[in-house]
């Protein structure tokens, strides 16, 4: 797009093109017209923040910093302008606790810039301070649902168990109405597993709120997941004919439980064809396995679904590699509703750091994804996978994951991903012995009691990547000893 020559540029009219341009996902970014007007007028921080924000969406945030530092230093209170380099440098793994802080000075009540805040000092080693912020906020904001949901997280992930969500219970007794309060709390607490707890809270809703399905359904989630099959059915039972696809998930995981595999690949059925669809595939290919349907193999059978790439040889040193992600290993203990057991997983988006090994690093796997996008099978409008293929890999998410002896992967999938993934970059000693460390694809999750063995394994290598569906249930099988890091990431369905 060329808005007009040097000489005759209209930088209002560029500055409307350019934040039209980034408001559409893949629309071509107008940087030259933008450099242009720039020369025109060098001191309109706009002009300097929209390149800025070009640049980090390009994902070239080394460059978009000297554009967003500039449009600082020319408009130091716009906290817009202030906020946006703040988190630029958050992204690219750059200190930036100070530039939080003057963000909030601006916009003290901007719970972005709050969150913002909290990720800076996790990022830079103090987490207890983060955490006494976080008290502070939601004390002072107590209906801020999301800052109860990032405090009992930062609590878990920093080892502590008992009363983690307890923030939620204090806002409760200021706001006992607050249906919202209530459900992110039952969330949190189903996510870590206290399902005693999650159910008495659940049960306390129910009698304040006695129309509400939040807690009924939250209730008989719970009764199943914990294995009380016979006291979830009736529950199950009234809330069926609601056809609300949150229900149904926790349905059709009650029916895989207690057997009723028929009535659960019916349920499926009636989702498949929704927006709510990637929700319930993983579901899928466990039923049909389990009833013989033949839908199987048009679903999974096809072997180049899943891609291994050897990718040494174009990596960066994976010495090098190790050490910078073993760097970024702060947490204690694994993520709220992650499924690490006994490691850690680094917060925020990895491909966003801007450590030249990092980009090197997102650039090869963007590539070998092109690579494995191209030897798909054809394209199938119904099939989860084959009815997308981007032009250009683009990551919804990128993360590390540092497992040590005896750690593992519980069996899980990405349902918001297209292409999911494991990049091996520092593997255990002990491989070899039946499967440790192997990653699984197609084992369904353990608390379904499902007994199926995996669809596929993929033996790990270092500077192996392993490709495959993000609906396909998949994890990794303990070792004995030493450590395991890898790359993962999410290709996102665009």
């Amino acid at each position: 797009m060329t808005v007009g020559t040097s000489t005759s540029v209209d930088p209002s009219r560029v500055l409307d093109a350019a934040i039209e341009a980034l408001k559409l996902p893949g629309a071509e970014l107008p940087l030259d017209d933008v450099e242009r007007a720039i020369r025109v007028v060098p001191n309109d921080p706009r002009l300097w923040h929209v390149k800025g924000l070009m640049f980090r969406a390009q994902d070239r945030r080394e460059l978009a910093i000297p554009a967003l530092e500039e449009a600082v230093r020319l408009a130091p209170s716009e906290p817009l302008i202030v906020h946006g380099y703040a988190r630029t440098l958050l992204e690219a793994g750059l200190p930036s606790v100070d530039e939080f802080g003057r963000a909030l000075k601006l916009n003290p009540n901007d719970p972005a810039i709050i969150k913002g805040l909290v990720s800076a000092l996790v990022a830079a080693g103090r987490s207890h301070d983060a955490i006494e912020g976080l008290e502070l906020a939601v004390r002072r904001s107590p209906l801020w649902t999301d800052g109860h949901t990032l405090l009992a997280s930062l609590r878990w992930s920093h080892g502590e168990r008992a009363q983690f969500a307890r923030s939620f219970d204090e806002a409760l007794t200021q706001y006992p109405n607050s249906l919202e309060l209530r459900r992110e709390q039952l969330a949190a607490l189903v996510n870590a597993g206290a399902y005693e707890e999650a159910l008495g809270r659940a049960e306390q809703g129910a009698r304040l709120f006695a129309n509400q399905i939040l807690f009924s359904m939250y209730g008989a989630a719970i009764l199943s997941e914990r294995g009380d099959v016979e006291a979830a059915d009736p529950l199950f039972d009234k809330l069926t004919v609601l056809k609300i696809a949150d229900i149904d998930v926790w349905r059709v995981r009650h029916l895989l439980r207690s057997g009723r595999v028929q009535d659960a690949s019916r349920a499926i059925d009636s989702w498949l064809q929704t927006p709510d669809q990637h929700r319930f595939w993983h579901y899928a290919a466990s039923t049909w396995r389990l009833t013989g349907d033949p839908r199987l193999d048009w679903l999974e059978g096809d072997a180049r679904l899943i891609g291994e790439y050897d990718l040494a040889d174009r990596l960066p040193p994976l010495e090098r590699l190790a050490e910078i992600l073993r760097n970024l290993h702060t947490s204690k203990s694994e993520l709220l509703a992650q499924s690490v057991r006994g490691g850690t997983q680094t917060d925020g988006n990895l491909f966003h750091r801007i450590e030249p090994e990092i980009i090197a690093l997102r650039e090869v796997v963007r590539q070998a994804v092109q690579e494995h996008a191209a030897q798909l099978p054809p394209m199938d409008s119904a099939h989860p996978t084959l009815r997308l293929r981007p032009d250009r890999a683009q990551f919804t998410g990128a993360w590390s994951v540092r497992l040590q002896a005896g750690g593992s992967h519980a069996n899980h999938v990405h349902p918001m991903g297209w292409l999911s993934s494991a990049l091996y970059i520092v593997l255990p000693p002990d491989l070899g012995r039946e499967h440790s460390g192997w990653l699984t694809l197609g084992e369904p999750q353990a608390e379904l009691g499902v007994s199926l063995p995996p669809h596929r394994l993929v033996e790990p290598r270092a500077g192996r990547l392993a490709l495959f569906p993000s609906w396909m249930w998949h994890g990794t099988r303990p070792f004995a000893e030493g450590e395991r890091i890898t790359v993962a990431f999410d290709v996102a369905p665009v």
